[in-house]
């Protein structure tokens, strides 16, 4: 090669300069696979806490079914039963009146319980969140 043509594409002529090259090519690579390493646990850590929030929507779930269904049948078979039993002391219409009032206070909050565990802020991806906010408060630091 003669000192009037310049060096191939992807060569320097100087020694140093490929050294510093070969270098920054390496960090490149490494940042490269550090950042799809990163991307892929981030990735997983969501997929883990979204698999959390449907089980705990599951439970949500199933506890104002449970709630509900156990609300129906006190509401049938204690107001079928302690009515009669209430009858024999007060009147009938009232005795029906008290147990069905309380039957369904109790079943009303069953559903309330069942439906906090369906709340927004239940089946918020904490974890994940807190480690996006890590990962870009260290990629803005450095």
């Amino acid at each position: 090669m003669s000192p009037i043509e310049p060096a191939p594409p992807g060569r320097a002529s100087d020694p140093a300069i490929n050294a510093g090259s070969t270098s920054i090519t390496g960090l490149l690579r490494q940042l490269t696979q550090e950042v799809t390493s990163l991307f892929t646990k981030e990735v997983a850590l969501a997929k883990a806490e979204a698999s959390e929030s449907l089980q705990t929507a599951k439970r949500g779930v199933a506890a104002i079914a449970t709630g509900a269904a156990v609300l129906m049948a006190g509401l049938i078979v204690l107001l079928l039963a302690a009515v009669w039993a209430l009858a024999t002391i007060i009147a009938l219409w009232l005795s029906a009146l008290i147990v069905g009032g309380v039957v369904a206070v109790i079943g009303f909050a069953m559903v309330q319980g069942g439906k906090k565990k369906l709340e927004p802020d239940a089946l918020r991806p904490e974890r994940t969140i807190n480690q996006l906010n890590k990962d870009q408060a260290a990629v803005t630091r450095h």
